[in-house]
């Protein structure tokens, strides 16, 4: 019996030696993944301004966006979808 506690206890230190070895990798995936989805690295220098919308067709679409959240439409027979009819 004591012999078994023992190994028991032996296994479970020799998980807490791993921590190092994932502690220095921690968050690395995050980075590659950022560091890929960047198109030009250096777009943070460039300060002129961004041609696209007229300041009338961006307010709209902004103020959509903040109504949409707003404004609920009804989903009454969401989940009735085909429940309880007779085919």
């Amino acid at each position: 019996m004591r012999a078994i506690i023992i190994v028991a206890a032996l296994l479970t230190l020799t998980a807490c030696g791993t921590t190092p070895r994932l502690d220095e990798q921690f968050g690395s995936s995050v980075r590659q993944l950022h560091s890929q989805q960047t198109l030009d690295k250096h777009a943070i220098d460039n300060r002129s301004p961004v041609n696209g919308l007229d300041a009338q067709a961006a307010a709209a679409a902004y103020q959509n966006y903040q109504q949409s959240f707003s404004t609920k439409e009804d989903q009454s027979n969401a989940f009735s979808i085909g429940v309880g009819k007779n085919r």
